[in-house]
């Protein structure tokens, strides 16, 4: 999978009735990298990535596939959706087929592939996703974070370039997220961009590449630490600062930690701290 640009201009979207969710929206999605999308609940996360998907028209603006505008024809979204995929936060809202080898093959027979070649795709996603074992398995009989990776692996099979996550970790359990974590580790290494929206500003700052903050029906991008250390833009975001940044700026001014970036997880502020209270590394 060669890398594609996708990019969102001036997105104004939002659905009958309602104000627009989105009002004058830009996003960069960095290629090969991993881009975490930031927002509370109901701040147009889920409307962004349907509209980056080319599952919803936006009212102004337009999405670019390096640098061509997204045609919402039929011939348009179908070649969209062979370099884009959205995987809803939802899995019972994709998986319908009986087993899990049938429903992940689903996309591919669309495409017109042989059977050799399906078969193939399917194997491959869902060995990275690392759901093989469930492949005779019914989709109905899967546990949540089993049936959240098999509805990734029906996207993966249909060998996107750029992957669009809503929500991959909600209401997983910490085992569960771990294994997701992997997976999508093993996603990013074998050639995907990866984006993923969630509330999770911990989970965020050390999962990513570059973050994303949905607020006030606009988006500001930037690097994870500077970004998720501004208190006026997750105020107006209505999340808060990462722990791992509010802990590290106390034990700098403790004078524990020395200056630089602050670490963005446990491990890092282990390994920044001194041998020796007060001493500064």
């Amino acid at each position: 999978m060669s890398h594609h640009a996708l990019a969102a201009r001036g997105l104004v979207a939002g659905y009958a009735g309602s104000p627009p969710v989105l009002d004058g929206a830009d996003l960069t999605v960095p290629p090969g990298r991993r881009l975490a999308l930031l927002g509370a609940n109901g701040s147009g996360k889920t409307t962004l990535l349907r509209c980056l998907s080319g599952a919803l028209r936006p009212a102004a603006g337009e999405v670019t596939l390096d640098g061509e505008p997204l045609s919402h024809t039929r011939r348009g979204l179908r070649a969209h959706r062979q370099a884009v995929q959205l995987v809803l936060q939802d899995p019972d809202d994709q998986l319908f087929s009986a087993s899990v080898a049938q429903d992940v093959s689903f996309g591919p027979l669309n495409l017109g592939l042989d059977e050799a070649t399906v078969r193939a795709r399917v194997a491959e996603a869902l060995a990275l996703l690392a759901v093989g074992h469930l492949a005779d398995r019914p989709t109905h009989r899967l546990s949540y974070g089993e049936r959240k990776r098999v509805a990734i692996a029906g996207a993966v099979a249909m060998r996107p370039c750029v992957l669009l996550l809503d929500e991959p970790t909600a209401g997983l359990d910490p085992s569960a997220v771990t294994e997701t974590l992997a997976a999508l580790a093993r996603l990013q290494a074998s050639d995907s961009t990866v984006v993923m929206s969630t509330h999770d500003v911990d989970l965020a700052l050390s999962w990513a590449d570059e973050v994303a903050v949905v607020a006030g029906g606009t988006v500001v991008q930037g690097e994870p630490g500077t970004l998720l250390a501004d208190d006026d833009l997750l105020r107006a975001a209505r999340l808060a600062r990462p722990w791992a940044l509010e802990v590290g700026a106390r034990l700098r001014a403790l004078g524990l930690l020395g200056e630089g970036p602050l670490p963005r997880d446990a491990a890092g502020l282990l390994a920044a701290l001194p041998d020796r209270p007060g001493v500064p590394t």
